[in-house]
This record gives C-alpha cells, structure tokens and sequence, in this order.
C-alpha cells in the first residue's frame, strides 16, 4: 500500500496517528498542509514533504524531510513567506506533483481546514482518476466553522467530493451527513491514537484520586481555549484549594494565563508547576497520575485529548460542553461536564469532585474499565491498520467489511 497522508506534520496528535501504522511494510509519506517547516519530534520512520526549513532544528533523526534546508529557521520562514507571496497556491503545485510521483493508493487527510480544502483543490481539477480520499474532522472542523458562511461552503464541497469520511464523535458524523457528505462513514474512535495502558496502570496506581493533592488545567486560551475561566473558577472555591498542587500544561505566550496563575498560587499557598509548551505526552500523562482533578475547557473540541489522559491516569475530567465528551463520560457520576464560560458552574463541579472521595474513587474505577475497552493501544493500532486496510478494499466488499468492523468496536 502507498499512503499519502496531508496533515500538520508539527501536531502530537498527526505523530500519535501515523505512528501506529509505520512497520507494516506499506510505503507512507506525509505532506505539510500547515507549511511552517516544523516536525513533531515524536514522529518515526516518514517522509515528510516540506518547502523550505530550518535544517539547523530538526533533530528528529527519524524522519526524513524532502524539501529545501536553509541554516536557519528565521530565513527559512522568510522564503516561506516570499513564496506564499509571489506564487500563492505553491502548496496546491506542490503536492499535485507529489501525488503524480508518489501515485499514492489513498490519500488521506487529516483535519479539514488546511488538509481538507487542499487535495480538495487538488482533486477538483483532477483529469485523470483521483486516489481513494479520507477526510477525517477534527474537533472544530466542522462544530465551529460551520458558523461561518466562507468557510462553510467549502466544508460542503470538502464532504461532497470525499470518498470516505472519519472522525472521533458521533455528534460529527450527524454534522457531516448534514452538510452534504456523499461518501461512507469509517468507524468512529479517537484521532490521537491509543494508550499503553499495561504501562501506564503502574504509574496511575501509585496514589488513590481521593488522596491525591494536584489539579491539573490545560492552558489553552485563546480563540477557543478557556484556561482563564478554569482558573477563575478555582479562585472562586477560595481556601478549598489551598495546599494544593496546580499543575498547567501547553500554556500559549501572551495569554496571561502564566500570570494569572502565579497569582492564584500566590493567593492559597499552591505548589505551582508550568508544565512547558510541547512537552512529551508521556510527562502530561505523569501530571495527571498526580491528580485529582483535571480540567479542560474550550468553546469547541472533538473528545478532547485532556479527558481520554485523566480517563486513563485515573483523574476526574472537568470537560467543557462544547466537547463530545458525553459520549465517553457519564455527566456526574464519571467526570463532570459543564459550560466553558460559566465560572459559577464550574467552581460547584470543582467543589463537588474535592468534597467527595467516594465520588473520585468511583469514577476513576468505571474510567479505567472503559478505557480498557476502547482506547488501549493494541486495540486501536489493530483498528488503524484495518481502517487502511478496509479502504484498499474493492467498493463491493467494503460495505460488509464496514459493518463487521464498526460491530467489533
């Protein structure tokens, strides 16, 4: 099989995903839809087409890059930027040239709105037969740009002209056949790949939840991140708090989440900790075998990477509404789900989950015999690989396959 993947090459969720398919013999290369010459460095084994990058700072040693290397990250941008500029649809020149030479099997393409509307481009004015397409939708893909007509309109033709359609949460599917999706639906499970979870047992049961002194947020702020309201909120619990440890992680520079939380500390006697942006996913899932809380919230998201973590590290998910964490967490008996804005509703769900350690203790058992269900890694690299597999497939078989693979999930 030679798949080609378009996605951003930089995202721990692309890494996680592509790295559960590579040593199955088949011939993957990975193209940059994001074209800001970054590469994840948890990223194994892949070709990754890029334009111009900063040979300098790439230390992944297990990729390689097929692109033009300039010593420095800064001029690399810079030629980035002057080819955005003089030749502005270079990404769509770019990989119809890599489609034509590689002649992938499947091109898939993950996230819609850089990947998506690309080898859309791409297709539309495609002579000859095109690839087999999967689009797979983010969280926001569809759930937060539908509001806007632009975008909107080539959401409809990305779902009309795609051959197989994947996604995380049910309530997207609903979304997508909504707006126009012709091709078929793929089993729906997580985007950001599986958990060792025979390793990780070890590390999450070291500490009971109801005796555990750490509260971890997620420092998203911004366009749809909400970490400012969560700590607001935990302001608002007052001396509750006090003595605790606050753990942040992937806090963004300029939001002022950094200084709002140096002042709660401050304010109740809290070890803080600031967990660095881009940190290894093995080191968030440590912060959250440390607590007893976890709190995520955004005004848009698919599962939210944050609550399958806690779910597995044995940690109560906080999880906004705007998430299809509904469907993974039952409301108030296994986590608590609440409005991403509203810090009055927030703090009573805070309180509620530092009050009652038969309620942590409860909820982290039924987490984890969930999560063992359906997000332990062996289980979903083995439905990666069929998810492949199923497409390769003649069209006449696949709709039998379809339901024999959706029923063993």
């Amino acid at each position: 099989m030679k798949l080609l993947v378009v996605a951003h090459p930089e995202s721990a969720h692309t890494a996680h995903w592509v790295n559960q398919i590579v040593g199955q013999g088949w011939k993957i290369r990975l193209f940059s839809s994001s074209e800001n010459g970054a590469t994840n460095p948890e990223l194994k084994k892949v070709r990754v087409y890029q334009s111009f990058y900063g040979s300098k700072y790439n230390k992944n040693k297990e990729i390689k890059i097929i692109g033009i290397p300039v010593f420095s990250h800064v001029l690399a941008f810079g030629f980035r930027f002057a080819l955005k500029l003089f030749f502005p649809r270079y990404q769509e020149w770019y990989l119809r040239r890599v489609i034509r030479e590689f002649q992938p099997d499947i091109i898939h393409s993950i996230e819609i709105q850089h990947a998506g509307y690309l080898v859309n481009e791409i297709k539309k004015n495609w002579r000859s037969k095109f690839p087999k397409w999967i689009v797979t939708n983010w969280g926001s893909d569809i759930y937060f740009f539908q509001k806007f007509p632009k975008h909107l309109e080539k959401i409809r033709e990305v779902l009309e002209n795609c051959d197989y359609y994947s996604c995380e949460c049910n309530r997207d599917v609903c979304l997508a056949e909504k707006y126009g999706l012709q091709g078929k639906v793929l089993p729906v499970f997580p985007n950001s790949g599986g958990f060792n979870l025979k390793k990780l047992k070890k590390i999450r049961d070291k500490t009971k939840p109801s005796k555990r002194k750490a509260i971890v947020v997620k420092g998203y702020h911004g366009w749809a991140g909400r970490a400012l309201v969560a700590l607001n909120a935990l302001d608002r619990c007052g001396s509750l708090i006090s003595g605790y440890e606050l753990i942040i992680y992937s806090i963004q520079p300029g939001t002022g989440v950094r200084a709002a939380a140096k002042l709660l500390a401050q304010k109740y006697n809290l070890k803080l900790t600031l967990v660095p942006l881009h940190t290894p996913r093995e080191e968030i899932l440590k912060c959250h075998a440390k607590a007893r809380i976890s709190i995520g919230l955004s005004v848009t998201d698919a599962i939210s990477t944050m609550v399958l973590e806690a779910m597995v590290m044995g940690s109560l998910p906080i999880q906004s509404n705007t998430s299809c964490a509904d469907e993974w967490i039952e409301n108030g008996q296994t986590g608590i789900i609440v409005p991403p804005e509203n810090s009055k509703i927030i703090e009573k769900a805070i309180r509620k989950a530092l009050a009652n350690d038969k309620f942590v203790d409860r909820a982290s058992r039924a987490n984890w015999q969930t999560a063992l269900k359906r997000i332990d890694s062996k289980l979903i690299k083995k439905r990666i690989i069929d998810f492949y597999k199923f497409v390769l497939r003649d069209e006449v078989d696949l709709s039998v396959d379809l339901q024999i693979l959706s029923d063993n999930l």
